[in-house]
Parts: C-alpha cells; sequence; structure tokens
C-alpha cells in the first residue's frame, strides 16, 4: 500500500475517533416498494443540541435480490428526504454557529466510505436552523440532498455567540 493512501487511511480513522458524538435514530417505518426487497426507511433523529426538533430522514435500502441482480453489493444509493419540526419546546444548547454548520447525524450507506449525513447550519439573519441531508463519499461526492428549516422567530431570541 502507497505510503499516502496509508496516511490518508490513518487520517480518516483519527478523524472519526475524535468526532463528536451524532444523535441517535429510530426507525420509526420501513416501506416495501418491490418484490425485489428494496424499501424506503423513516428514521426519526432527535436533534441532540437542540431539545425539541426532530427529524425525520427516509432513505431507500436495496434488498437482497437487487443486490444479487446488479451487483454493487456494498452500497446503497446516495437519494434521501429530511423534513425537520419543532415537537416540543425548542432549548438550545452549544451548537456551531459556522457556515458550514455541524454534522449531527450519520448512517452508513456502504460497507466503508459513504455515509448519509445529516448537518445543522444556523441562519443567523433569519433566525432559523437549516438542517441538510447529503451523502458524503470519499471521491465521487453526490448532488442529491435535501433541506429542511425550523424557523425560531417568536420562540428564541437571535443566538449571538
Amino acid at each position: 500500500m502507497p505510503k499516502s493512501l496509508r496516511n490518508t487511511i490513518i487520517a480518516l480513522a483519527a478523524g472519526a475517533c475524535l468526532a463528536p458524538a451524532a444523535a441517535q435514530s429510530e426507525e420509526v417505518g420501513k416501506v416495501g416498494v418491490d418484490w425485489l426487497g428494496n424499501d424506503i426507511v423513516i428514521e426519526a433523529v432527535a436533534d441532540p443540541e437542540v431539545k425539541g426538533v426532530t427529524c425525520h430522514v427516509s432513505y431507500f435500502e436495496r434488498g437482497l435480490i437487487d443486490r444479487l441482480q446488479k451487483g454493487n453489493w456494498f452500497e446503497d444509493p446516495s437519494n434521501s428526504s429530511i423534513a425537520c419540526r419543532q415537537t416540543g419546546p425548542i432549548e438550545i444548547g452549544d451548537i456551531d454557529l459556522d457556515k458550514d454548520g455541524e454534522e449531527i447525524f450519520k448512517s452508513s450507506r456502504s460497507l466503508i466510505w459513504k455515509k448519509l449525513v445529516v448537518k445543522r447550519i444556523y441562519d443567523r439573519e433569519n433566525n432559523t436552523l437549516i438542517y441538510l441531508s447529503h451523502s458524503r463519499q470519499v471521491q465521487d461526492g453526490s448532488a442529491k440532498m435535501a433541506i429542511s428549516t425550523v424557523p425560531l422567530y417568536g420562540q428564541v431570541e437571535p443566538l449571538q455567540r
């Protein structure tokens, strides 16, 4: 293995170990879409730093027959959808206010490299939380994404940290 590839793998593994803990999810629905065993899975994700906000993320999960027919055994599609809503009184903890936001959830979509990620971004001017669902890959990033917002207007003063 080339030294640069080995160093990249070590850096990625170290970064994964040092990353902040992401939210846990709970499967709340699963819909079979065909006879090949393919499903749409729906998970509820509570924002770990913003009490009172829950996101529902849906994604496609390939079945065994589909994997046998099409190959690509170790990967699910990048497609996902997200809807986030206020589900209780909002209490904001220590959130990242940078423009690139903060990862609150990730789930593996392949054996090693591909992840379904949910990031929270704070829109200071509009006092709104933005939740972005997208696929993160080492290379060949996907343009497939979904977005949802939770306005804080009248509930929480704009954050000034």
